[in-house]
């Protein structure tokens, strides 16, 4: 369900209900922003609240009540919410904690959220546990406390889960204009997801920042996706919080590989949401996005009057971003501009020749620009004294963004080395002021990330339940039933059936019944028959005897682990039984289509012995693909009981995959 939240985001009138100085607080920040519609005080008491006379219910109002701040106790909240929805009111902020955040001593409070969302009915409503929003493109706001924005024409939203965050963000001086700051509390009703979605319908807003404690509606974040995908708004979003399941004891290496925050990175990867590691960086890519929108690769060009600049961007940027060589038309009109001292390379330091000569410096920084290079960085960092030598550092940046049109930013490398006035010139001009040169980089590499690829729906969990382990034998039967290959292999209760296994050596022994057999010497590799029974004797029983796979050029892990926020993680990675210590590894989202899985296993360091290293035989690629959607259509079949699968290890060689060892845990009811 999708709720229009137009009323409450860009009320004509807003009903305060409460006595608090919380309650007096939001006629105090709503003036600050220059609202201009009627906001009026409720209290059963009829005071005075911050110089204005307050009714004493909300039937006492004779107009549409578009949107309200609920400032009362839980309880109380629940009864006020439900009078609105009565009045066809456009929507409320709920203030009062105490619902599902409460305390696991105060178990009422889940029951008075199911009562809270009952009560609202169609009517949308943020929070509870919630400070409300800031609307700096419509002057509106129901926010209980000090706020630092302005009205601005354009700009991005902002949502995030925790009102003290959102406080901090709105003071921030970067020149970043903030269109929207909105608090989304515990979510009772309306989500995040469904929040930044509606906003998207605002052709003002140029994008959308998330601060996220955990998912939710997963189907939610799929539709918001799609959305800002058509409506062209970029997403970037600030990740924090690990789930419960990296808690738990791990039967599997997928499972310890794996951890709380693969699912939540794979699922940002599958969205095409752009993940930062801190606001500082979520703010910075979000002002690179409000200027440029994302970029079309991840090339850049660095220009410097400093070789240290030079040396330090290009060690930073290792790896995540590409300085592209300088082409011969470059290298010309740099030559043309700086003189026969400078030795061209791309980063650039251009040394200070030509420092006060705007002209030559805009000839020389246009150069650095071309179809080639995505984002252009200038490392300028101003003085905290006379800043007035640096104008022309200034011009030159803006001289290059009018004259080529291209992305532009001017960098400082300590975020306090770029003065907030000359921030809001370059803002004003189109250059995108970058705030320290981590915090660049990494706003460059979200502004590359890719786009949402055209993906099935997410496979979501099915009920937590308690499960059992499958035995190795029983989980290659149930795996090989849906494709995947296994070997030939037979169970053996007694040893004195091992002389008469009807197998090709040489043969693998294993002891069953323990999760990671070679860790307890209960492997046996490359027997004949008649050596089973006396390797047998140092091995608990009873016994998998199996045909060894011979000729594997790589070992890969492939596991599947039911993550109850985010949905069943597919994990490859190099496999063996130096797995952990390798921790070579990436992660998808079940249904994983094949060219997203053959992406993922290109990333592994070991990618190169599957392709073939040194002249070694390269592995069979569609036999391995092959295998892994195996692995995925019996995830996929048995979604509603499945806990955890691992095949470890996958031996690759150039004719075919073979799962030699496989883990299955579910529920059995």
């Amino acid at each position: 369900m999708t709720r229009d939240l137009t009323s409450l985001f860009n009320p004509r009138s807003i009903a305060v209900i409460g006595g608090g100085a919380w309650c007096a607080s939001i006629l105090g920040a709503a003036e600050r922003i220059g609202y201009a519609g009627e906001i009026f005080p409720v209290h059963p008491g009829g005071k005075v609240i911050a110089g204005r006379q307050a009714l004493r219910s909300l039937a006492e109002y004779d107009g549409r009540i578009d949107a309200a701040f609920i400032g009362v106790n839980r309880r109380a909240t629940i009864d006020t919410v439900a009078q609105l929805q009565a009045l066809g009111a456009g929507g409320a902020v709920c203030f009062a904690s105490g619902f599902t955040e409460a305390t696991a001593e105060d178990a009422e409070g889940a029951a008075l959220q199911t009562q809270l969302v009952s009560a609202a009915g169609d009517m949308p409503i943020l929070g509870p546990n919630c400070y409300g929003f800031v609307n700096a493109l419509d002057r509106a706001a129901i926010w209980p406390d000090q706020h630092g924005m302005k009205p601005v024409d354009r700009g991005v939203a902002i949502l995030t889960q925790s009102s003290n965050i959102a406080i901090n963000l709105t003071m921030q001086r970067r020149a970043l204009p903030i269109g929207m700051m909105v608090t989304c509390g515990n979510m009772a009703q309306t989500s995040q997801a469904e929040i930044a979605a509606g906003l998207l319908d605002d052709p003002r807003i140029t994008a959308i920042g998330l601060h996220v404690e955990g998912f939710g509606d997963l189907r939610g974040w799929e539709m918001l996706a799609r959305k800002a995908q058509e409506k062209g708004v970029p997403l970037a979003a600030l990740k924090v919080g690990a789930s419960e399941q990296s808690q738990r004891a791990a039967v599997s290496h997928t499972a310890s590989l794996a951890g709380s925050d693969a699912g939540a990175q794979a699922l940002l990867d599958r969205l095409g949401i752009a993940r930062l590691r801190s606001l500082p960086e979520l703010l910075e890519t979000l002002k690179l996005l409000h200027c440029v929108g994302r970029l079309p690769s991840r090339r850049i060009a660095s220009i410097s009057c400093s070789g240290g600049e030079a040396s330090l961007i290009a060690d930073m940027a290792q790896g995540k971003l590409a300085f592209p060589p300088l082409s011969p038309a470059q290298q010309q009109t740099l030559r043309g501009a700086l003189g026969p001292m400078v030795a061209l390379a791309n980063p650039l330091d251009y040394h200070t020749y030509i420092w006060r000569d705007t002209a030559a410096m805009t000839r020389a920084w246009s150069a650095m620009t071309g179809e080639d290079i995505a984002l252009t960085l200038s490392i300028v960092d101003y003085p905290h004294t006379d800043a007035t030598d640096w104008d022309c550092a200034t011009q030159a940046a803006l001289n290059v963004r009018a004259q080529t049109g291209a992305p532009f930013s001017v960098v400082a490398t300590l975020p306090e080395l770029m003065p907030q006035a000359v921030a809001e010139r370059l803002m004003a001009g189109g250059v995108v002021p970058l705030q320290g040169l981590a915090e660049a980089l990494a706003a460059a590499g979200a502004a590359a990330s890719e786009a949402p690829a055209t993906v099935p729906p997410l496979l979501l969990p099915g009920p937590e339940r308690e499960a059992r382990t499958l035995g190795e034998a029983e989980a290659k039967t149930a795996l090989a039933s849906h494709g995947l290959p296994v070997p030939e292999r037979r169970m053996v209760a007694q040893a004195s059936q091992l002389a008469g296994v009807d197998l090709t050596g040489p043969l693998v022994l294993k002891g069953t019944g323990l999760a990671h057999k070679s860790e307890h010497g209960a492997v046996r590799l490359g027997l004949a028959v008649s050596e089973l029974k006396e390797a047998a004797a140092r091995i608990p029983g009873p016994w998998l005897v199996e045909e060894m796979v011979a000729g594997g050029v790589a070992e890969l892990l492939v596991g599947v682990l039911r993550d109850p926020a985010h949905g069943f993680v597919l994990t490859l990675g190099a496999g063996g039984v130096l797995t952990e210590l390798h921790r070579d590894t990436v992660s998808l989202l079940v249904p994983a289509p094949r060219a997203s899985v053959e992406a993922a296993l290109n990333r592994l360091r070991c990618a190169p012995l599957l392709r073939g290293y040194r002249g070694k035989p390269a592995a069979h690629w569609a036999a391995i693909l092959d295998a892994i959607d195996s692995v995925q259509a019996y995830v996929t079949a048995n979604a509603d009981t499945l806990a955890e699968i691992e095949i470890n290890p996958l031996i690759c060689t150039p004719t075919r995959a073979v799962a030699v060892d496989a883990l299955i845990r579910k529920t059995m009811t």
